[in-house]
């Protein structure tokens, strides 16, 4: 049985950014070659650059929202966002490894940095969605404790948007 290394916790840094600060550019520059390689125009007419500028940068930003990168050595390898939902549901966005650093349990590093802190500003739940080319992000979501909205059996690309939810555990 193969088992995929973990990045350990020395090493790397946890930063807190805005939308607009300089290393969190890494992250929207490969997720926007990842939506287009991925998906092109599977969802609209308007691709990856439509899905990029969906949600203006202030929803990411506290009080309501997030947005981290996880760095190593300086160099921006793994981050994510989140935005309000609702009233007690964040929604998480963004999640992202540099595709040289994948399978190492960042993007876990990643999901537990965003629970905790969607947890800390009080929501209750979270929710989020992938696209039906990205069987490893469901995955991921499913070994983590998110509960598919949408029948597993059913045909990823018939559904489109995989929709996921979790409920948080309130620190006590």
């Amino acid at each position: 049985m193969t088992t995929t290394p973990t990045v350990p916790p020395s090493g790397l840094t946890v930063l807190s950014l805005p939308m607009g600060d300089p290393r969190v550019r890494p992250l929207l520059d490969e997720l926007a070659v990842e939506y287009a390689t991925r998906y092109g125009d599977f969802f609209s007419s308007g691709g990856a650059a439509e899905e990029m500028n969906r949600y203006p940068a202030e929803e990411f930003e506290a009080p309501h929202g997030a947005l981290i990168i996880i760095q190593e050595e300086g160099e921006s390898v793994a981050g994510g966002a989140f935005r309000r939902y609702d009233e007690d549901t964040a929604e998480l966005k963004r999640i992202w490894t540099h595709s040289a650093h994948r399978r190492r349990g960042l993007a876990r590093r990643v999901l537990t940095e965003l629970e905790d802190e969607a947890r800390r500003r009080g929501y209750r739940k979270l929710y989020l969605t992938t696209g039906p080319r990205q069987p490893e992000a469901k995955n991921l979501y499913l070994a983590t404790g998110y509960q598919a909205l949408f029948d597993l059996d059913e045909d990823p690309e018939k559904i489109k948007h995989l929709a996921f939810s979790k409920d948080l555990a309130l620190p006590s």
